[in-house]
This record gives structure tokens, sequence and C-alpha cells, in this order.
């Protein structure tokens, strides 16, 4: 089973919101989230999908994710070294969180437009 980096969570009565947020923080994890719900990528087809991601975030990301648990990691025996990323069945139950997120976002991450008193 793979290592959880985060030993506990301190925090008021809102704690487990605050847990789920700073497992999945991160400007890229969220996205990379999205994306391996579709199936299985290797990496260039995720950096292909998330054009400005550096490779160095994307793998740092990457990693993290695969130590908390929700990304699995394979890699082949082949030259060039081929590597793919999945998801985890840990990694699937946040499959109606980043639906939520995406759906909120489609209805209202649109700038507001504030008008004059």
């Amino acid at each position: 089973m793979a290592r959880i980096r985060h030993d506990r969570f301190d925090c008021s009565p809102g704690c487990s919101v605050e847990a789920t947020l700073q497992l999945i923080d991160g400007k890229w994890k969220g996205v990379v989230l999205y994306h391996l719900l579709e199936g299985t990528l290797r990496f260039n087809e995720i950096r292909r999908k998330l054009p400005n991601v550096t490779q160095r975030m994307l793998t740092n990301q990457l990693r993290e994710l695969e130590e908390d648990g929700f990304v699995a990691r394979r890699v082949y025996a082949e030259v060039p070294p081929k590597v793919e990323y999945s998801l985890t069945a840990r990694g699937r139950t946040l499959e109606p969180v980043i639906a939520a997120l995406k759906a909120w976002g489609d209805a209202h991450a649109q700038p507001v437009r504030v008008e004059a008193a």
C-alpha cells in the first residue's frame, strides 16, 4: 500500500474539508485527476493536455499524487522507457469531488461584472 504523505490533520470542525483540500492542493493536481478519470495516460499525453505546466512541476505533482495513493505509476522495461499513469481505487473515489468542481466551474467561473452604484 502507498505511504501517506500526511500523518494527521489537526484542525477545527471543518477539518475533513481542509484535509481533502490539502491532499489535492496544487495548481495542477485537480486537473491531472480530471484527465485521468478518462483512463490511463502516458506522461507526455498528460503534458499535452496541460500545455502551461512545466515538466518538473508535472513530475512533482504526479509524485505527490502517487505518494498519497491516488495515482499508480507503471514503468515498462522498454527503450525508450514507457511510463503510464492511472487512478488507483482511492483516486477513483475522488470522481464525484472532481465532477462537482468541474460543474461548479462551468456554471460560476466566468468573471463577475460588478456594476457601479
